[in-house]
């Protein structure tokens, strides 16, 4: 099955890239600035949570010294999953009367979203290094070292997306369910607060509910690798690399089970 994968993406590589080209020209069509809002929204929101967070509600949690880098590295990755993973949800709808035309391997569609969220994310990266040389956060060596995580989060977030768009086609329902999902799920990643410098029972509790969620890890090594200047911890890596190939096994299985459905349903 991987075998017919990879070649069918060979073979449509070309077709992948126009998608992503068509879907980055959507995006800033007829948009002043362009593609500078992939840097100007989070640099803004980081601006805006920074006050929010660190000065308003004093969440933010002690121990945390670059709090504004803290804050934009969890948004940026946090903000790719969502934008991957929903993007990847309603994929197929939106691919519906190409896929009633021509043969094309259903699986490019959620990849396409993928690959632009990914593309889209490297961009905002550029708010990332702004909010650096502002407040005076070095630039680690290890800083390399977060494209593992970073990798990792994309095949997870494909992985999710073809579950997702499988699933879309017969329940529509899923898509306002992922959005209150997601929205959950962004108050346990550790975005704007660092879980390990809570006490008490309830920190305790946060702390051990948190381990189970993969963002939290994608998140914790990019920042080790870019904030800390710190090397991948073993943990790091395995728990990244294992849960992106759990996500991606079973996309593909559930994708390739359902895709022939497709075309009746959509």
């Amino acid at each position: 099955m991987l075998k017919a994968y990879c070649k069918d993406f060979w073979r449509y590589r070309f077709l992948l890239q126009n998608l992503i080209g068509r879907d980055f020209k959507l995006k800033y069509r007829r948009s002043i600035l362009g593609v500078l809002w992939s840097v100007l929204n989070p640099l803004l929101m980081n601006i805006v949570m920074v006050a929010v967070f660190s000065s308003i509600l004093d969440m933010r949690g002690a121990g945390i010294e670059n709090f504004s880098v803290y804050l934009i590295i969890g948004q940026l990755l946090f903000t790719f999953f969502n934008e991957a993973t929903s993007s990847c949800m309603s994929s197929m709808l939106g691919a519906a009367p190409l896929i009633k035309k021509v043969y094309i391997p259903k699986y490019i569609f959620p990849l396409e979203k993928a690959g632009f969220a990914l593309v889209n994310c490297l961009f905002s990266f550029i708010a990332l290094v702004i909010v650096m040389v502002f407040t005076g956060a070095p630039l680690h060596p290890t800083a390399i070292l977060a494209v593992y995580p970073l990798f990792t989060l994309f095949v997870f977030s494909l992985g999710i997306g073809l579950i997702l768009a499988a699933a879309t086609v017969f329940f529509r329902d899923i898509m306002h369910l992922w959005g209150v999902f997601t929205t959950a799920l962004m108050y346990f990643s550790a975005i704007f607060y660092d879980p390990f410098t809570m006490g008490g029972s309830g920190g305790a509790i946060l702390q051990h509910c948190i381990g189970y969620n993969p963002l939290y890890w994608y998140i914790t090594a990019f920042r080790a690798a870019v904030l800390d200047g710190e090397m991948l911890s073993w943990n790091m890596i395995w728990v990244c690399g294992l849960c992106a190939a759990i996500a991606l096994i079973a996309g593909l299985f559930v994708f390739r089970k359902e895709q022939d459905k497709f075309v009746l349903h959509i």
